[in-house]
């Protein structure tokens, strides 16, 4: 589904209001007490920002991956942290339920979703399972109507707020095929919520240990059929590695408008830096890589709407997108010189932040292998 091109158009609008008034002057604040306030997240309800990939039917906005995407960019312009506040209702904490879920199931969970009365995660990484996802430990066992679930879950974004996990559990044998997705209230008895993490950057955007102890999930809390949780788990993460990848064309964006910005104010050698040849390279290498990056994430977008099989896709465009935004980062550093590494510039805090994006849902050697398969799959 997508919105009428004149509403669509003004939501982009309120969105870009919306980040540079309101959000970029808090992103220090946020920053320093690693919360995000709760004013701005009250506004960002209002706007439907926890329901954009939520369908119509159920109180979302109902946004196309294209439109979405579009969002994102905007979103990128201000501290990761700003988005990832909303970003597990729109992507990995929802879209298991959005694409596996009973109509049962959505319709009980999905408005709360939307509207952000509910904020959901999803659970995946492990202690001694990362990047080898199929290998999960955490355990659920039949009994009667529950299954019995135990084990503990690590680095799960929004855990601490979150009322409603998607949960990958081990119900048959090893491997994949072993694995089956959970919708788990947090208030269910032997759910505990570990502190949040100090991290590199993304202040404000918390990640938590999930801890499981003999806890009862109703046997209908089941997404999809019993071993069918990797599946659903690999098409939750096809999604959102693209909708990652937008958010890192904004950042990068954002960082270049903040280079130029600078270039032409600072003056060395008798004239802004921006005339320097050197300064004008650095600029130019990464508004090249970032066009480059935003074609590509709207070409795949365009093929998922489509209703193409994007996998191989959604993985080029993360690790190109979260590679890219790394160099923009370091040139923007390099750019500002030694304001640069002041905290007083945000830049080095920028910075840090995007890091991560080389990291989460899956690594750049992940994506490389994805890559690589499908493409050999397909023959080239």
């Amino acid at each position: 589904m997508s919105l009428d091109p004149e509403v669509f158009d003004a939501l982009i609008e309120t969105v870009r209001r919306f980040v540079a008034e309101r959000l970029r002057p808090r992103e220090a604040e946020v920053a320093e007490s690693d919360e995000i306030p709760a004013d701005l997240i009250a506004e960002m309800k209002a706007l439907g920002l926890f329901g954009m990939s939520i369908p119509e039917e159920y109180g979302g906005l109902g946004l196309s991956m294209t439109e979405e995407l579009k969002v994102a960019f905007e979103f990128g312009r201000t501290s990761p942290a700003m988005r990832s506040t909303f970003g597990t209702n729109v992507g990995i904490g929802s879209q298991g339920l959005v694409m596996a879920g009973t109509p049962e199931q959505k319709a009980q969970w999905l408005p709360k979703i939307a509207s952000g009365e509910l904020i959901t995660s999803f659970a995946l990484t492990e202690p001694d399972v990362g990047s080898d996802s199929a290998a999960v430990k955490t355990r659920a066992v039949r009994d009667g109507e529950v299954y019995r679930l135990s084990g503990t879950k690590r680095f799960i974004t929004n855990a601490d707020k979150a009322s409603l996990f998607t949960v990958m559990a081990r119900t048959g044998g090893e491997g994949a095929h072993g694995v089956s997705a959970f919708l788990v209230p947090a208030d269910l008895p032997g759910v505990r919520i570990g502190l949040p993490e100090k991290k590199m950057g993304q202040q404000g955007a918390h990640v938590c240990d999930v801890h499981f102890d003999e806890t009862p999930v109703p046997a209908s809390n089941m997404l999809g059929a019993e071993g069918e949780g990797f599946k659903v788990a690999m098409r939750v993460l096809d999604r959102g590695r693209l909708h990652i990848a937008g958010v890192c064309v904004g950042v990068a964006e954002r960082l270049i408008a903040d280079s130029v910005a600078y270039a032409t104010e600072r003056k060395q050698f008798g004239k802004p830096i921006a005339e320097h040849q050197l300064i004008q390279a650095m600029i130019a290498d990464s508004k090249t890589e970032a066009l480059a990056a935003r074609a590509l994430v709207l070409d795949v977008a365009a093929r998922k709407d489509a209703g193409e099989n994007v996998t191989m896709e959604s993985a080029a465009a993360k690790y190109f997108a979260s590679e890219m935004v790394g160099r923009v980062a370091d040139r923007a550093v390099q750019v500002f010189g030694g304001a640069g590494y002041i905290a007083d510039y945000g830049i080095e805090r920028l910075y840090r932040d995007v890091r991560l994006f080389r990291i989460y849902e899956g690594t750049s050697q992940i994506q490389q292998i994805v890559i690589a398969r499908e493409t050999i799959k397909r023959g080239g």
